[in-house]
C-alpha cells in the first residue's frame, strides 16, 4: 500500500506527532523534539522546545509547559509559555500565565491569570510601521489629563 496516500494532507516525514492517551497518567517531565498530543493526565514538566503540543479535551496537566505553539482543548493548571502562539479552544482551561508572542482565546473558553506578549522579529517590522501611524492629530480641546 502507498504510504504516501495515508499522509495527511501537508504532513512530511520529519514532522512526527506523538500521542500520550486518555488512560495514561506521567509523572515527571516530558521533553522532546516532536509534535505531542496528550489525552491523558501530566504532572510535572512537558517541554518540546519548537514543537507542537495538543492539550485534548480529556487532558489534565498540572505542569509548566514550554513548546513552540500550544493548543488547549482540555485543562491546564501551570504557567504556558508557546514560543509562536498560544491557543484556548472553547473547551480549554488554563488557570496560569501565559508567554507567547501570539494568542487566541475563544468565546467558551476560560483563563485565569496573565499574559505577556513577547516581541519577535516580525512583531518589531509591524511596530515600525504602527509608529509611523502612531501619532494622530489631537483634536481642539483634547488635551492629556492626569487620572
Amino acid at each position: 500500500m502507498n504510504r504516501d496516500v495515508m499522509r495527511p494532507a501537508g504532513a512530511t516525514t520529519d514532522r512526527v506527532m506523538a500521542r500520550l492517551g486518555s488512560s495514561l497518567h506521567v509523572k515527571g517531565e516530558i521533553s522532546g523534539n516532536e509534535d505531542l498530543y496528550i489525552d491523558g493526565t501530566v504532572e510535572g514538566l512537558v517541554h518540546l522546545d519548537e514543537r507542537k503540543l495538543t492539550i485534548g479535551a480529556t487532558a489534565k496537566l498540572t505542569a509548566d509547559i514550554i513548546a513552540g505553539e500550544v493548543i488547549v482543548y482540555g485543562s491546564v493548571k501551570g504557567n504556558v509559555r508557546g514560543k509562536g502562539k498560544i491557543e484556548i479552544k472553547k473547551d480549554g482551561s488554563v488557570n496560569g500565565d501565559l508567554t507567547t508572542a501570539q494568542i487566541i482565546i475563544e468565546d467558551g473558553a476560560y483563563f485565569k491569570g496573565s499574559i505577556e506578549i513577547e516581541k519577535s522579529a516580525e512583531k518589531e517590522a509591524d511596530k515600525n510601521v504602527s509608529s509611523r501611524t502612531a501619532p494622530a492629530p489631537t483634536a481642539a480641546g483634547a488635551e492629556p489629563r492626569s487620572i
